[in-house]
C-alpha cells in the first residue's frame, strides 16, 4: 500500500460517475471533492454511456434505486465493464427489501465489480451468511466479520469493504482490518456512502482495488479521527459533517502514516 497516492489522486483529479442514493449526494461529491476527485451524480438515463464513456471510475449506490432507473444503471455497469474501468457496489439495506436483493444480486451477476461496500450486514448477505440485519443498521454481530468478507470477496471475485467500527477488507485471499474509527461517523447519513465513492476514487489511480480500498478506508477514519478531536469528542453530528469535509480536503499521506492501525485479520 502506497500512502503517497493520496497526494497522487489530486494530482489525476479522476472523474467518479455516481449513480446516487438521493438522501446523501451533497456529502459524496463534496467528499470527492475535498480528496481531490470530480465529483458527477446522475440518474438520467439518456446520458448513462457518455457519462461512464468519460468517467476514471463509476460507483452505483442501491439505496434509493428504482425500476424506472435501472436501465440507466444497467447502462453505466456495461459501460465500465466494458471500458475496463473501476466499477463498485454500495448495495444498501439489500436484505432489507426482495426488490433490492434482486436487483443487487442480478447486477453482481452480470457485471464484474471491482469493490463492493457495505456495512457487516449487508455483505453477509451477498455473502449468502445469516446475519442479524436490518435496513442501513449493521447488527450486532462481528466475530465472523473475517468469513464474512472473505466469502463475499472469493464469491464475486472481487474486493469487500466491511464498514463500521473496524473495517474489514478482503480481496478474497487477504482480510485486512483498519482500526481508525470515531463514534461520529455513524451520526452521519451517508458517511458510508461516502467511503464507498473515495474507494471507487483511489481504485482509480491505484495498482489495485485491495490498496484501494485500504487508502479509502484511512482516508475517511483518520480523517473522522482528526475531526473528532478538533471537536473535543462532543457529540455535534452538524459541526462533525463540516470538519469531516475540511479534514479530507488537508489530510497527507504523512498524517496517515502516523495514525494508520492495520492489521492482518
Amino acid at each position: 500500500m502506497n500512502l503517497s497516492d493520496i497526494e497522487g489522486l489530486r494530482s489525476k483529479n479522476p472523474i467518479v460517475v455516481n449513480y446516487s442514493n438521493f438522501v446523501t449526494p451533497f456529502l459524496v461529491a463534496n467528499g470527492l471533492n475535498a480528496i481531490g476527485a470530480s465529483p458527477i451524480m446522475s440518474n438520467e438515463g439518456d446520458e448513462a454511456t457518455e457519462l461512464a464513456t468519460i468517467a476514471s471510475a463509476v460507483v452505483v449506490n442501491l439505496g434509493t434505486a428504482r425500476k424506472e432507473d435501472e436501465e440507466f444503471i444497467n447502462q453505466l455497469c456495461q459501460t465500465a465493464n466494458q471500458r475496463k474501468i473501476p466499477l463498485v457496489l454500495d448495495p444498501v439495506a439489500i436484505g432489507a427489501t426482495k426488490y433490492r436483493k434482486k436487483l443487487g444480486l442480478e447486477l453482481l451477476k452480470k457485471y464484474h465489480f471491482d469493490i463492493i461496500r457495505g456495512n457487516i450486514g449487508e455483505i453477509a448477505v451477498l455473502a449468502g451468511i445469516d446475519w442479524q440485519t436490518h435496513g442501513i443498521d449493521a447488527g450486532d454481530s462481528t466475530d465472523k466479520a473475517k468469513e464474512v468478507v472473505q466469502k463475499c470477496a472469493q464469491r464475486y471475485e472481487t474486493t469487500v469493504i466491511a464498514s463500521g467500527k473496524v473495517d474489514y477488507i478482503s480481496d478474497g485471499n487477504r482480510v485486512v482490518k483498519i482500526l481508525n474509527n470515531t463514534d461520529l461517523l455513524p451520526l452521519i447519513v451517508g458517511s458510508g456512502d461516502l467511503l464507498s465513492s473515495v474507494a471507487g476514487a483511489f481504485c482509480a489511480v491505484v495498482k489495485t482495488p485491495l490498496e484501494a480500498a485500504q487508502i479509502a478506508s484511512l482516508v475517511v477514519s483518520c480523517s473522522g479521527e482528526a475531526a473528532a478531536q478538533v471537536l473535543e469528542k462532543q457529540t455535534l453530528p452538524g459541526k462533525f459533517m463540516s470538519e469531516l469535509l475540511d479534514q479530507m480536503a488537508n489530510i497527507t499521506s504523512k498524517q496517515v502514516t502516523e495514525t494508520a492501525k492495520v492489521e492482518e485479520a
